[in-house]
């Protein structure tokens, strides 16, 4: 059993985390359609730029999609216009008109030659009947083309609605192959460095008989011998000549010219945690070496872990590490493990003493005071916890004695030797 002095230090409380290095950014390239590799510009390990072409696919089977679908547009854009009458209709019934009044112009004539008035009257009746049976017929004419053209008119917004609705499909499919075969020329989403893989989607493996069809045999013959549409796809480096499917990873870019840490912070510990805390990091690839840190992020979204304990995210800028001797570190890199120390709270000139002296007694903090060597259990409230001190903010003064060992075997009024 041990007694210290309470006395005033500076005490600084640290969160450790597992953390990774991360690269600044990181993009898989995959293949826009089934094909080969027709030509392969770069090579592993090469540093590119954002836009550059890496590679050009070819793939006979979208260049076909997009001849099809340029085909289907043009006969939607001619398709679904109704041929309506320019005038004949019109032109038809004048002359008839022209014909008929010629007609009842002779009849009248002729009866008004006729010598016996009766007669002569029958038959001018006779002539103004027929006019208006004509008229009658003459305005059902008019109507019934009238309807006609109408209906006709109808029928011809239908089929224009309908065709420009096919028109909109046509055009999409039409924009969506000229991208596809747009694609086929493969360029660097983000700048950084290239690792070239070939990895086939949904376990999809290659054969031999399969390799050595034409491209348009291949694609009718691969599902009957187990291969998937388009040709097989190869496990591998990327290499020219080579078959992918769409979707599948050609290759990667990796961009570490910023290199940063991902912690996983417990949830019992994140919100001591902010944006600006300092914090030193150790990787398992150079442990005798010590990495600076500072937090720039704290993700509002839980994770939670396999053993379901719920961590946060927290990221942190990497700087640069020195070894034990002051020595420049070798430089990481992504993906590496790392431990994480998080420095949440300094607080100088505090009252502090070991953190051995400070237990729960329940819900709440305590230690053992002596006096007069008997201890005396005394409630605290304490603040910053470090690895070695612990500030207590309340319940003890500067001068005073609390056992610092053996704690857990004192009793309240005990006698100390």
């Amino acid at each position: 059993m041990r007694v210290a002095t309470v006395g005033r230090a500076t005490v600084t409380e640290v969160v450790e985390a597992p953390a990774t290095v991360t690269a600044k950014a990181s993009a898989e390239v995959r293949a826009a359609a089934d094909g080969r590799v027709g030509e392969l510009t770069v090579t592993e390990g090469q540093r590119v730029r954002a836009g550059r072409v890496l590679l050009r696919i070819s793939s006979p089977r979208a260049e076909r999609q997009l001849r099809d679908a340029r085909r289907a547009d043009a006969q939607a854009a001619s398709a679904g216009t109704v041929p309506l009458p320019d005038g004949g209709l019109t032109a038809a019934q004048q002359r008839a008109d022209a014909e008929a009044r010629e007609s009842f112009r002779q009849a009248r004539a002729s009866a008004r030659r006729i010598s016996d008035r009766q007669v002569r009257a029958q038959a001018l009746a006779a002539v103004r009947a027929s006019e208006a049976q004509y008229a009658a017929a003459r305005a059902q004419a008019r109507d019934a083309a009238r309807r006609f053209t109408t209906g006709l008119g109808s029928l011809a917004a239908a089929v224009g609605s309908l065709a420009s609705a096919q028109r909109v499909q046509t055009r999409a499919a039409v924009a969506a192959a000229e991208r596809t075969v747009d694609a086929l020329t493969v360029r660097a989403p983000i700048s950084g460095t290239v690792s070239l893989t070939a990895r086939p989607e949904g376990g999809a493996t290659g054969t031999g008989l399969l390799d050595q069809l034409p491209d348009d045999v291949r694609e009718q013959a691969g599902p009957l011998l187990g291969g998937g549409a388009g040709g097989s796809s190869v496990s591998g480096t990327l290499s020219t000549g080579q078959p992918v499917t769409a979707g599948q990873v050609l290759l990667r870019i990796t961009d570490d010219s910023t290199l940063s840490l991902e912690a996983q912070v417990d949830e019992t510990d994140v919100l001591l945690v902010r944006p600006g805390v300092e914090a030193r990091a150790e990787l398992d690839a150079v442990p005798d070496a010590t990495y600076g840190a500072q937090v720039t992020t704290v993700d509002p979204t839980p994770l939670t872990s396999a053993r379901g304990g719920v961590t946060y995210a927290v990221r942190l800028s990497l700087g640069r590490g020195t070894d034990r001797d002051g020595r420049a570190a070798p430089e990481p890199r992504p993906g590496m493990s790392a431990v994480v120390d998080l420095l949440v709270r300094t607080v100088r000139d505090a009252v502090a003493v070991p953190a051995p002296a400070v237990f729960r007694d329940g819900r709440r903090d305590a230690v053992w005071v002596v006096r007069r060597d008997v201890a005396r259990l005394r409630h605290v409230r304490v603040g910053a916890r470090g690895e070695n001190r612990v500030e207590v903010v309340e319940g003890l003064e500067g001068g005073e004695r609390v056992v610092v060992r053996g704690a857990d075997r004192v009793r309240d009024g005990q006698q100390l030797p």
